[in-house]
């Protein structure tokens, strides 16, 4: 039995593909930096500091999240 294979048409779809995963993974990377500086910035703050922002310690990861993520 013969078999044919044309690697030139996978080619450019598979190239395309991953193109829009390291994109994706671009993307995943850079909100993930955004919600771990929040987390860190909001962490180094002092207590008093917190409630003039009118949050607490309990709150920080959700309203990092938030920044990061959106709702």
């Amino acid at each position: 039995m013969t078999y044919a294979n044309d690697i030139r048409s996978a080619a450019p779809a598979s190239s395309a593909s991953f193109g829009g995963l390291f994109k994706s993974l671009a993307e995943r990377f850079a909100r993930y930096k955004v919600y771990r500086e929040t987390v860190l910035e909001l962490s180094g703050l002092t207590d008093r500091d917190l409630a003039d922002l009118g949050m607490s310690r309990a709150s920080i990861n959700a309203v990092a999240y938030e920044a990061a993520y959106g709702k």
